[in-house]
């Protein structure tokens, strides 16, 4: 990627947890919000680890000119922007991920991306994809507790985080984890929790 694309702030360097965001365009509402949001929540990403990269197919001085704006509509925004716009005019990256819009996708001249998101593993890996419409801004708050999940996970493969599930929460343990391994796994213990079923494949814990 660096050798490939030009971004408003910083060479890219990927040895961490990566958060790719696509916004459809410059000088556009709703992407106005989310990267001015982004910016602030940026001190939450850097202590898990994680980098953010933003991305539209506009060109770098548009980029740079855009910021201006970002800044002024939220005061809180560092004066020196704190991750990077990559530039993508030729659509090769937005090709690559599959971020152009359905409805636009067979003319990438004139293609915009839709709002996709990837969380993307040291290991190069994509853990998690996100697509929402051009109407709906992101969420900031879903995306940092899918990372923690992800990374909780990556770390300790033989559990999963149940709906709704934040860190402190309980976790479940994945039911191909026979009882004697999860006793080693887990010596704070863990809860079976009876079903009619009479199949014993929800345990939690909070031993992680």
């Amino acid at each position: 990627m660096r050798a490939q694309y030009l971004t408003t702030n910083c060479d890219i360097h990927l040895p961490r947890w990566v958060i790719l965001f696509s916004h459809p365009s410059d000088f556009t509402p709703v992407c106005t919000t989310e990267l001015a949001r982004m910016a602030v929540r940026l001190p939450e990403f850097t202590k898990r680890n994680a980098k953010c990269l933003a991305h539209s197919v506009d060109d770098l001085q548009s980029h740079h000119k855009w910021v201006q704006d970002i800044q002024s509509y939220c005061h809180d925004v560092p004066k020196s922007f704190p991750y990077p716009i990559i530039a993508d005019p030729r659509r090769d990256l937005a090709i690559l991920f599959g971020m152009l819009d359905e409805d636009q996708r067979r003319d990438p001249v004139i293609a915009q991306t839709i709002r996709a998101l990837y969380i993307i593993s040291p290991d190069h890996k994509v853990r998690l994809s996100m697509f929402y419409p051009l109407s709906t801004g992101r969420n900031v708050d879903e995306i940092l507790r899918c990372l923690d999940s992800l990374q909780l996970t990556y770390r300790l493969k033989v559990v999963v985080t149940p709906v709704d599930w934040t860190p402190g929460d309980s976790v479940m343990i994945e039911p191909d984890v026979t009882e004697g391994e999860a006793n080693k796994l887990f010596p704070k213990g863990y809860k079976k929790v009876p079903l009619p079923s009479g199949i014993e494949y929800v345990r939690t814990t909070q031993d992680y």
